[in-house]
């Protein structure tokens, strides 16, 4: 499976992680099922946002409530990687629900694309999703 995004939005995945790359920043995948639209950038909540991240649940039932109000549909969910690996961590693994959303993983100026699927017993592991940069 292929999904498109712009060069665009790519570098604000790019430019967000760069900012503070200390900490995992995150957000929202917003779009059709083969195309990201827009991107938002949300508070991460976690305990330790060094070594994890929590979308803040504020922002994420807005977007819910948007799609359900005629907006973008919510693709999936974006953070960064302090380490500088945009495969999905273990910890990525434990804490997804295996629900198709897409997942965006940026690390300086790479970003890897993956969707969150059921591996059985109750777990989740990530397909890769190819990502195909657009103007």
């Amino acid at each position: 499976m292929a999904l498109e995004i712009s060069s665009a939005l790519r570098k604000r995945l790019c430019d967000a992680a760069k900012s503070t790359p200390d900490v995992e920043v995150c957000g929202l995948v917003l779009g059709t099922p083969d195309r990201i639209t827009d991107l938002a950038a949300c508070a991460n909540v976690a305990a330790d946002p060094r070594r994890t991240f929590e979308v803040d649940p504020a922002a994420l039932f807005a977007a819910l409530r948007a799609e359900r109000g005629g907006g973008a549909p919510l693709l999936g969910y974006w953070h960064s990687h302090p380490s500088g690996d945009v495969r999905p961590s273990a910890t990525d693994a434990a804490r997804a629900a295996a629900d198709g959303k897409v997942w965006l993983i940026v690390a300086g100026d790479l970003v890897g694309g993956w969707r969150a699927v059921p591996a059985g017993e109750g777990t989740t592991t990530f397909e890769p999703v190819a990502l195909t940069v657009m103007g």
